[in-house]
């Protein structure tokens, strides 16, 4: 199972209910989120099927898309040469993807 890694770039001070920084490392989300692009996590953020999520599973965090069927949960990477697998319990959604922040305004990115 390979995963996009990701670093905290500031957390410091915040409340867990805070949106914060993480920089994508690995390719597994590309291209929608190249590798070394800042993205901003929103902890309270409802996820749904098609969000953009953070989640801690089976000792490793993921930056995956999130997809839904019934009652079941799958992450699935942009990048077509990584597989999906099934989410299942104990995992924990950390946030949302709610934002990726490029280097000029034109290029920032909002997701829902």
């Amino acid at each position: 199972m390979t995963k996009t890694r990701t670093q905290a770039m500031t957390q410091n001070g915040c409340s867990a209910l805070e949106p914060y920084a993480l920089r994508v490392l690995g390719d597994s989300m590309a291209p929608e989120f190249p590798e070394g692009c800042i993205i901003i996590v929103d902890p309270g953020h409802a996820p749904r099927d098609g969000s953009y999520v953070i989640v801690e599973f089976a000792g490793d965090i993921f930056f995956r898309q999130l997809r839904c069927d019934g009652e079941r949960r799958f992450l699935q990477p942009l990048n077509p040469q990584y597989g999906g697998f099934e989410l299942t319990p104990p995992y924990t959604i950390r946030g949302g993807v709610v934002q990726q922040v490029g280097k000029r305004r034109a290029q920032r990115k909002h997701y829902d």
